[in-house]
């Protein structure tokens, strides 16, 4: 048997829930909560292998319970179960240990299932989440010298090369003005102090060959 909590401030939501999961002979219920501070509660007294997590609540969100239950039992699999899907929600509730992350939208053989691949270690993330969660990752992973456009890359390459702007500048066949705002651009876009730092970060990142 696999032991359950459902933690939601929806009284409607709560009892539908717990009554289908009440259906499956492979599911036990063995606890409920319309807080985030009564769900922990409840959590660190049952031991469940497995919790069904709303996030906005009243008395301690989703994301504080998440946080609590993790310290204290690590090994439990919280399931976030919610409405939203937007940064402020996914990530820190993620970060704070939610183990799988679907929407209120799901089916209920859907949230029986992700109960089940939970209590045996496999993580099921809802599409919209986990496109957001590629997004984000993609985003951190971007080298700055990418955001460059064609011609501030040029202007990095011959800074590079330890031009001056004048050499840039016939090289170029653009203004020394001209070059000196890509300068500016450039050394903002890399987050570097100078012509110095940004010499090295093109040799760091292997931009010459």
């Amino acid at each position: 048997m696999i032991r359950v909590v459902v933690v939601d401030d929806h009284e409607i939501v709560r009892k539908g829930i717990i009554a289908y999961l009440r259906t499956d002979d492979a599911l036990e219920v063995i606890g409920e909560a319309a807080s985030g501070n009564e769900g922990a509660r409840i959590v660190l007294e049952e031991k469940p292998d497995v919790v069904l997590m709303d996030l906005i609540m009243e008395n301690g969100t989703g994301i504080e319970a998440t946080q609590q239950i993790m310290d204290e039992l690590p090994d439990c699999k919280i399931i976030i179960l919610t409405s939203y899907y937007d940064d402020e929600q996914v990530f820190p509730a993620i970060e704070a240990g939610a183990f799988s992350y679907i929407l209120k939208t799901s089916s209920a053989e859907e949230i029986t299932k992700a109960i089940k691949k939970a209590a045996k270690g496999e993580t099921v993330i809802e599409s919209k989440v986990a496109s957001k969660m590629m997004t984000t990752f993609r985003s951190a992973a971007k080298k700055p010298h990418e955001d460059l456009t064609d011609r501030e890359l040029e202007v990095l390459l011959c800074i590079g090369n330890g031009m001056t702007n004048q050499e840039i500048s016939e090289k170029l066949y653009i203004g020394t003005k001209t070059v000196k705002t890509h300068v500016s651009n450039i050394l903002g876009k890399l987050a570097v102090n100078d012509r110095t730092q940004a010499a090295v970060y093109v040799h760091r990142n292997k931009l010459i060959r």
